[in-house]
């Protein structure tokens, strides 16, 4: 057999190996789809899931099952879809903290990020404003920032526990900003909101919706937002980063991202990134979001790896300063 021949037979082999592959990858998805997730049903995470999955089910021509499986702050959906075992139809939809701190915090988690998650893309984000009562003698986050910085614990702030997101902000805004407040724990954001308003603690960090009502009441002013940009949400409040000696990336932010398993095939993974890019780029998607207190944000699944890589390590050198304070 000549070389030609024998060239043309291992050509055609090889495309009628692959003609399977490549025409299951073409078809899909052929059935519905299953997206985990971690909180249960009319909660913040559930209903953002469902703004994008109910426009992505319609270019996807499949219906998408919204499978909440709440539990441990969302690991047990990463869990769920984990465990489900059906490759390229079980997907998730997650914040941070199963992604970046519960390997730290949770034990037996039962995954490993790196090795069995497959990011597909950021959703959205959501910063936190810092908030003091109206009155506070600061009028801006340098005084702010000078004012606890005259002597170790010379202000207070309140969270809603330890390990809670205000919690972190809080102690990685006093690590950048060279400070050390005193951290008092609430059982709820009523109470740090009380707390503020009457003198009790000095401030807090917290959601902008959560805030807003008090400063338009008088009885609270925000110092600055923990967002790159500013944010709809809280019209005129400035941006943390930069100010007061902070860094000029300071940022701290809770995000919702869409995932999948490792081993789902990366023709899917492309093709759900740029439905969903496109879907963030509805003016309606981002209302509905923005409504909710989340920033849109979109980007390559390559830019998502690096967002839980860059997070997983500002957020545990905010978990071994709080350690080191035991």
């Amino acid at each position: 057999m000549n070389i030609t021949r024998r060239a043309a037979l291992m050509g055609a082999v090889a495309l009628t190996l692959a003609t399977p592959v490549l025409a299951q990858t073409a078809a899909w998805p052929t059935k519905p789809l299953h997206a985990f997730v971690g909180f249960p049903a009319g909660s913040s995470p559930d209903l953002l899931a469902r703004i994008v999955t109910e426009p992505l089910a319609a270019k996807l021509g499949q219906p998408i099952v919204i499978e909440n499986k709440p539990g441990a702050g969302g690991v047990i959906g990463i869990q769920q879809m984990l465990n489900a075992k059906d490759q390229n139809y079980a997907f998730g939809t997650t914040i941070n903290g199963p992604m970046t701190t519960a390997p730290r915090l949770v034990p037996d988690l039962g995954y490993d990020v790196a090795a069995d998650i497959t990011p597909v893309v950021l959703i959205a984000t959501s910063p936190l404003v810092l908030v003091v009562a109206a009155d506070f003698a600061g009028t801006d986050l340098a005084a702010f920032i000078a004012a606890a910085g005259a002597e170790p614990e010379a202000l207070s702030y309140g969270s809603v526990g330890k390990g809670s997101g205000a919690h972190l902000t809080a102690e990685l805004f006093s690590d950048r900003a060279g400070i050390e407040m005193l951290h008092v724990p609430y059982t709820s954001y009523a109470e740090v909101t009380t707390a503020i308003i009457g003198h009790e603690i000095d401030a807090g960090f917290m959601a902008p919706s959560a805030a807003m009502q008090y400063v338009q009441a008088g009885t609270l002013k925000i110092l600055g937002i923990t967002s790159l940009k500013p944010f709809d949400q809280a019209p005129g409040v400035p941006v943390m980063a930069g100010q007061g000696g902070l860094p000029a990336d300071f940022r701290a932010e809770l995000w919702n991202a869409f995932i999948a398993p490792a081993g789902t095939d990366a023709a899917v993974v492309a093709t759900l990134n740029t439905d969903l890019n496109a879907i963030l780029a509805d003016a309606d998607v981002q209302k509905r979001l923005a409504d909710m207190g989340w920033q849109v944000a979109g980007g390559t699944a390559e830019e998502l790896q690096q967002r839980i890589t860059d997070d997983t390590k500002i957020w545990g050198a905010v978990l071994d300063r709080i350690d080191a304070k035991k």
